[in-house]
């Protein structure tokens, strides 16, 4: 009896898997046909958005995914039967729709914002850089007094932050206090164009307190405080500008500049000057144009006080200058 219970029960189960799988052949072609349309669905609809479309929606399903998956650890220890896993698959098909759907909407939204984040990296980059490149200048206090610093900063050409040292401040103080009257009022003048400085919002300036007391000449405080920050210094002290150089720090001369930016005149140009001075050497007579550039005139001693023409003959640059020579025509 045992044993035909067990043989009828052995073939209850060969029949039951013979018509499942007898269902399963008729109703393969049929469910094979519906997932291939719903793939077919989802590729035409795929080929009708955008890639950003496609990036956003993708980011909104992979965020749905991992809230369905923290919601879904409670459900899954649910003791009812099938009810926990149930529970789970329709939590993850909502949150996954949601956060496609959300993504797609607020799309514009999300360019925006990630725009804006690599818009900041791109200018912190840019401005680490910018203060990589510009280092610090430090001024002297001859090149505050010269005045010349003032306009050259603010006509674009010196970049970075202005740094007057408190020493220096100093020495231009004791300079404006002097009993004598040509230093005062080159001290006085020096600490106007410091104050228009200060208020001119084109230039950043910095007055640097920090003092090197086992130091007592300005000039080598200078130069300490210039490899301290590794910055350069302008000046347009002709020793201050050797003994920096001998020192591996960098030097702005406005001298140097000026020379520079002076227009260059080659033998054969000719202009027209006027004789204001006698030469050393006899029978030069001495002009000078706008720029300050001497220009020394053969046999113009006769012509002081007026208007010639002169060609060019010569040129000479020096430390204190271009020297041009020319003659009358």
């Amino acid at each position: 009896m045992q044993n035909l219970n067990s043989t009828l029960t052995t073939i209850i189960s060969i029949l039951i898997i013979v018509l499942f799988a007898f269902i399963f052949l008729i109703l393969s072609p049929k469910a094979l046909k519906g997932i291939e349309g719903i793939l077919h669905i989802w590729e035409d609809e795929l080929k009708a958005r955008s890639s950003s479309e496609i990036i956003v929606g993708s980011l909104g399903l992979v965020i749905g995914l991992i809230i369905a998956f923290l919601i879904s650890q409670p459900l899954l220890a649910i003791p009812l039967p099938y009810v926990g896993p149930a529970l789970s698959v329709i939590v993850y098909g909502m949150l996954a729709y949601l956060g496609i759907s959300i993504a797609l909407k607020n799309k514009e939204d999300i360019a925006i914002k990630v725009k804006d984040i690599g818009s900041q990296k791109n200018e912190t980059k840019f401005r680490d850089k910018t203060k990589a490149k510009s280092s610090a200048k430090i001024l002297d206090t001859s090149v505050i007094i010269d005045g010349r610093i003032k306009e050259i900063c603010e006509s674009g050409f010196l970049e970075g932050r202005l740094i007057i040292p408190t020493f220096v401040l100093k020495e231009l103080q004791h300079i404006a206090d002097s009993s004598d009257a040509l230093k005062r009022n080159r001290g006085r003048r020096g600490l106007d164009i410091l104050k228009e400085m200060q208020d001119s919002e084109d230039i950043d300036l910095l007055i640097y307190d920090k003092d090197f007391d086992k130091i007592k000449e300005v000039d080598s405080k200078l130069l300490a405080l210039a490899k301290e920050l590794n910055g350069k210094v302008v000046t347009n002290d002709y020793n201050l500008n050797k003994v920096a150089k001998v020192s591996n720090i960098d030097v702005l001369n406005i001298n140097e500049l000026a020379n520079s930016v002076k227009p260059v005149y080659l033998p054969g140009e000719e202009m027209r000057v006027d004789i204001v001075k006698l030469g050393k050497e006899h029978n030069q007579g001495l002009a000078y144009l706008d720029d300050g550039t001497m220009i020394v005139v053969e046999e113009a001693k006769d012509l002081l006080g007026q208007s010639v023409d002169v060609i060019v003959t010569s040129a000479l640059q020096t430390s204190a200058g271009k020297m041009i020579f020319a003659k009358v025509i």
